[in-house]
């Protein structure tokens, strides 16, 4: 069984994350870690002992921003991705906000669209990969 809550184990995150955007999807390495995940809150993702998936939540005023989710490779395509954005947003909720956005990989957006985020904005690069900023409100 997978449980998907908040931790202060930043460092397993940041491990997931730079196996699945450094060392899987090529983005760079620098970028990976940075100042906001000190002020965000972070979500593991665990079967049993093992890490399986992440995401973090930084709260700005009413605005909460979902960033950094990933899935290990093995896990993808079974509902683990859908539950771990929709803990993130219960995670918002409580918080407070009272709206969630998160720029997603353009391949992405229809599955982020099913979860009732809506695409805004145009379309921009982050790392030459093509993203959308998708919002829902709460």
């Amino acid at each position: 069984m997978i449980l998907i809550a908040p931790t202060e184990d930043t460092e397993t995150c940041f491990a997931l994350r730079r196996e699945v955007f450094v060392a899987e999807q090529g983005y760079s390495a620098e970028g990976e870690v940075d100042a906001l995940d000190a002020k965000s809150h972070h979500l593991l993702a665990m079967d049993d002992s093992t890490p399986v998936g992440t995401a973090r939540v930084y709260i700005e005023g009413n605005t909460a921003k979902i960033g950094r989710v990933c899935i290990v490779s093995a896990r993808r395509g079974v509902g683990l991705g859908a539950d771990l954005i929709n803990a993130a947003v219960a995670l918002a909720a409580d918080q407070g906000a009272e709206r969630v956005v998160l720029g997603a990989q353009a391949q992405a957006v229809g599955f982020y669209g099913k979860l009732g985020f809506k695409p805004y904005g145009d379309i921009y690069k982050d790392e030459g990969e093509p993203h959308q900023m998708m919002e829902r409100l709460l």
